[in-house]
């Protein structure tokens, strides 16, 4: 049985977690990443669809290509990380499913319908992207989700031979230089946006 989280614990994930715009010198390993897949994965998916696929921009080429990709205010964001990270959606992960879901035939429940695989596809790979953030707390280090680039740059870029792959989201990861954020933004209470029925 789950027990709660102690304070410290909520404070590193989310009350005092910060997206970063520039990053320390300190270095983030290939250890560290495989790490944060491992965390990552566990997040609950549809039919463990599990349909986001990564690419660590961790040279300085790779990142100057994802950089060219964004709008001029991620550029900079981009080349101050140790690693930037293109989370894309794979649109034909139900090809996965016979090894990732054996419990039912889940593959043929998105054979021939392009909208449902898509719409599936996005969803889940958004769960990931959230999971990703967190796992990347979680491990002590930082994020900083970009979702101001052009799509089809990245996708011309990174994925011309993987067409079935789609970028979602972008982020820097490494150590948050705290002077390269603002005040936080503000975050309302429950009335605001919740109700209970």
């Amino acid at each position: 049985m789950n027990q709660p989280l102690p304070e410290a614990a909520l404070d590193q994930l989310f009350r005092t977690a910060r997206s970063f715009n520039g990053y320390t010198d300190q270095p983030v390993s290939t250890e560290q990443l495989h790490a944060l897949w491992d965390l990552m994965k566990m997040g609950p998916t549809s039919a463990n669809q599990l349909p986001a696929r990564l690419v660590w921009c961790t040279s300085h080429e790779a990142k100057e290509k994802v950089a060219a990709c964004c709008m001029p205010a991620n550029r900079a964001k981009i080349m101050s990380a140790p690693v930037s990270v293109i989370v894309a959606m794979d649109t034909r992960f139900h090809e996965q499913l016979p090894w990732l879901f054996p419990h039912a035939d889940a593959k043929s429940w998105f054979e021939g319908n392009d909208a449902l695989r898509e719409r599936s596809a996005f969803l889940n790979t958004t769960l990931q992207a959230g999971y990703f953030i967190l796992a990347a707390r979680a491990l002590g280090l930082d994020t900083g989700p970009i979702t101001g680039f052009s799509n089809e740059a990245v996708d011309a870029a990174f994925f011309a031979d993987t067409p079935d792959f789609k970028s979602v989201m972008i982020s820097t990861l490494g150590t948050g230089d705290p002077a390269s954020i603002f005040e936080r933004s503000p975050r309302p209470d429950f009335d605001t946006f919740n109700r209970i029925a």
